[in-house]
C-alpha cells in the first residue's frame, strides 16, 4: 500500500468506554514510528483519548494535556509516547522542535490539534477528527493514510465501525 492509498472509517462511540475501546484498539498496533494526529473541537475528548491509549501501552501515572509545555515524553510498557498539542505553535514555531525525531523515534506520537501543522506531519499517519455529539457521544473519523495505517482502517470497519 502507497502513500497515496486512504481508508476511511467512522467510529461512533455511544460512551466514553467506546471511546477508550477505540484508543485500546489502536494501542494494541501500536508500533515505533506510529504517528496519530487528532484534530477536534474543544471538550471533544481529544485528551481522553490520549489518556486511554497512554494507559493501554503501558504508562503508569497521570496522563493530561501538554498544552502549555507542548510536548510530554512518557515510558510506556511497550513503547515511548509523545503526546504533543501544538495548538498555541505557529508553523514556524513547531518546525524549529525538531519534530521528526519524534515522529521518526522509537515511540508514538500523538499531537493534538495536528492540522495546525499539518506540512510537518509524516506522509504516513492516522488521522482521528472527533466530533462531540452531546452527552457522552462522539463521532471519530478516521483517515489511515499508507500502511500500516489504511489496513487498520479497513479492520475497524470489519470490527463494526462504519465506513465513508
Amino acid at each position: 500500500m502507497s502513500v497515496s492509498e486512504t481508508q476511511q472509517a467512522v467510529w461512533i462511540a455511544e460512551s466514553e468506554q467506546d471511546t477508550v475501546a477505540l484508543a485500546e484498539q489502536l494501542a494494541a498496533w501500536a508500533v515505533p514510528g506510529m504517528v496519530l494526529a487528532l484534530d477536534g473541537d474543544l471538550g471533544a475528548g481529544k485528551t481522553r483519548f490520549s489518556q486511554a491509549f497512554a494507559k493501554s501501552i503501558g504508562i503508569k501515572g497521570i496522563v493530561n494535556s501538554p498544552t502549555f509545555t507542548i510536548i510530554k515524553e512518557y515510558e510506556g510498557a511497550k513503547l515511548p509516547l509523545y503526546h504533543m498539542d501544538v495548538y498555541r505553535l505557529s508553523l514556524e514555531e513547531a518546525d524549529e522542535l525538531g519534530l521528526d525525531d519524534y515522529f521518526y523515534g522509537d515511540g508514538v506520537t500523538i499531537v493534538e490539534w495536528a492540522s495546525l501543522i499539518t506540512d510537518l506531519l509524516p506522509p504516513e499517519r492516522m488521522q482521528l477528527y472527533i466530533e462531540h455529539l452531546g452527552g457522552e457521544k462522539r463521532r471519530i473519523s478516521l483517515s489511515g493514510i499508507g500502511a500500516p495505517y489504511a489496513g487498520w482502517c479497513s479492520q475497524l470497519e470489519a470490527m463494526g465501525a462504519s465506513g465513508t
